[in-house]
Parts: C-alpha cells; structure tokens; sequence
C-alpha cells in the first residue's frame, strides 16, 4: 500500500461483469426490500466522481449489493474501503473483489442502521468540526426501503457530531428515489418541501448532483433515482437539540395543507393550545396563516427557539404528546361505551 499522502494508481484487475456475477452467484433482487442493482460501471463512476477527489480517502459504502460502486469507488484510489452488507447472498461476490484488491477492501456482515462506523477507522482521521471535511465519505446505493430512516438517523448522528461525524464534517453522496431527493433538496414555496426539506438543511448544505433513469437500475424501478450530496455546516442553521426541531417540523408538516398554525397548535395540551400557539407564533414573528412549505429554516429556527423558552419554563410541556392524549380520550370513550352497552 503507497504510504499515506502519496498518490495511488490502483485498478482493478479484469473481472466478471456485474451481470456475470448475478448470474455466477445466482442473485435475485428482493423487491421487499426495494433492492435495485446498477449495472452500468459508466454510471456508476459517475456517482464516485460526484463524491469528490478520493484519493488515499477512507470510505464507508452502505448497501453495495453485487459490488457495481464497490468496484468504481476501489479504481477512484481510496486507501480502504468498508462495505458493510446485510444480506449473506452477495457476500461472495464481495470477497471476489476483496481478493482483487488486497489491502483495500474491507467487507461486514451486518446492518447499517446498527454498525459503529466511528470505530471502524483511524483516530488519526478526525478532524476539529470547524475545519475542512476529514478524508473520510459514505457513498451508497440505498434500498428505498431503508433511505428515510437511515438519513435521518445520521442527520441526528451529525447533530451530536457522533456515528460517522466522530471524524468531523464527513461528507455523504447517497442514492434517492427521486421524489425523495427532491424534498431534500427542496426550496421554500416549492411543492416538495417537507419534513426532510428543513432537517436536512439546517444541518448541511445538500445538492442533488445527478439523475439516473430508473431503467438504467435492475429490476428497473418504477422510479427514477436522484444522487444527493450532503455536507454538513460548521454552524447548525438551527441551535436546538435534534428532538426538539424533529418535533416541531414533524407537528407542522402532519397538516401540510392546511395553515401552519394548525400543526403547531398540537405541541400544546388542549386546555392551553389556543393561547400558547398565539403566543408561539407572536414571539417568533411568524405569519400564522402560511403554509407549512412557504416556511423558511429561519422561520422554524425562531419557532424552534421560542418553543425550547416555553418548555424550559414548563418542564412537562416537551412530553406532551397530542398522539398519546388522542389514544387516551379514545380509550375513555370505549371503556364507556363499553359500560353502557353492559347496563343494557
């Protein structure tokens, strides 16, 4: 292995095509678990090459299935890659690639949602949060069924600077269906704000780098997929702990058609909703008549900042959970009515 700060020029020697592998090892995608395969090695150096200069980089790559960005990330010059694979069957084919690449590639069996990544690599890698992003990305394909809850996951990782954020401002460059990159990326106003609009971009600078048609993938989606690159922000754009702005964001987007007023009004019991919204929204001068996606990351700082006061002041206030109170009152109707048709 070159010594590190030297330029690397490996590539990997001739191997069986991504189709050929599928078919060595007998690979089906499972469409419960919304695997798609990228077959086509011109896409998927493209993608590597949207992640920035990878030389002598250190690499986490989730979900790498049959091994298509596995093997452009391995000829972008990286010092080591780690996959960490959940599903057995495409195992061999990975170990087939690892024997291609002594030294640089390193394969786990396990889940992503669960994998400590911040004790996979050096300590010499970690980097003072206020300085450039460390030598170190997460580049994946992800199964549609697992990229919401795994990138919020990580959005929370990145806010108490733990998992793959030990390192420091590590960078990410992940695959989306494309509606899904969309609302990442979203501006105010526009028809795909959302939830994952605003917890993404208080937290990091996030652009959609690239499409890919969804026939390009095998089985071909239904589906065309966005590749979104994420780099986080020296300063959150919102200073409030992770749970507290997920719950805000989350009451104001339950209602996303009607006023904005209306979701906030649910972080309060009912017996103070009405004043307490009034006065949520009066101290963080926001208009109570827009719309949850014509609110920009400024307004939901000065709702989030306000709410934080409120609650500091009323310590059961960030408990309440209007969803429980719905589930209790429902209950209490049923014992009663229960009772009722008992006496009858």
């Amino acid at each position: 292995m070159a010594p590190s700060g030297t330029l690397t020029s490996f590539r990997l020697p001739p191997l069986p095509t991504i189709r050929e592998i599928i078919k060595l090892f007998r690979l089906q995608a499972v469409k419960q678990l919304s695997q798609n395969f990228l077959l086509d090695l011109r896409l998927t150096d493209k993608i590597v090459r949207k992640a920035g200069n990878l030389t002598n980089a250190y690499v986490y790559e989730v979900g790498p299935g049959p091994g298509g960005i596995t093997r452009s990330i391995l000829n972008a010059g990286v010092a080591e890659l780690l996959v960490v694979e959940k599903d057995s069957r495409f195992i061999p084919g990975l170990q087939m690639l690892s024997d291609a690449a002594p030294g640089k590639l390193r394969i786990v069996h396990g889940d992503v949602l669960t994998f400590k990544i911040e004790k996979a690599f050096p300590e010499s890698l970690k980097r003072q949060w206020e300085d450039d992003p460390p030598n170190v990305h997460i580049i994946g394909n992800l199964p549609f069924s697992v990229s919401t809850p795994l990138i919020i996951k990580w959005l929370e990782n990145m806010s108490h600077r733990d998992g793959p954020f030990a390192y420091g401002r590590t960078q990410m460059t992940l695959t989306f269906q494309k509606e899904v990159a969309e609302r990442l990326t979203a501006s105010t106003g526009s028809k795909q704000r959302s939830r994952l609009s605003i917890m993404a971009q208080y937290l990091c600078s996030v652009q959609q780098v690239l499409t890919i048609p969804g026939r390009a993938f095998v089985p071909k989606p239904e589906v065309d997929v966005g590749v979104v690159h994420f780099t986080p922000l020296t300063q959150p754009r919102i200073a409030q702990p992770f749970k507290l702005v997920e719950k805000v964001v989350q009451n104001v987007f339950q209602f996303r058609r009607k006023f904005c007023h209306r979701g906030l009004g649910m972080l309060f019991p009912e017996a103070q909703r009405l004043e307490s919204t009034g006065k949520l929204l009066e101290l963080a001068d926001v208009d109570p008549t827009l719309r949850p996606r014509q609110l920009s990351v400024s307004h939901f700082k000065n709702l989030c900042d306000v709410y934080r006061k409120m609650c500091d002041e009323d310590p059961h206030l960030f408990a309440y959970n209007f969803r429980e109170e719905l589930k209790k009152n429902k209950s209490k109707f049923q014992e009663k009515d229960d009772t009722e048709r008992y006496r009858l």
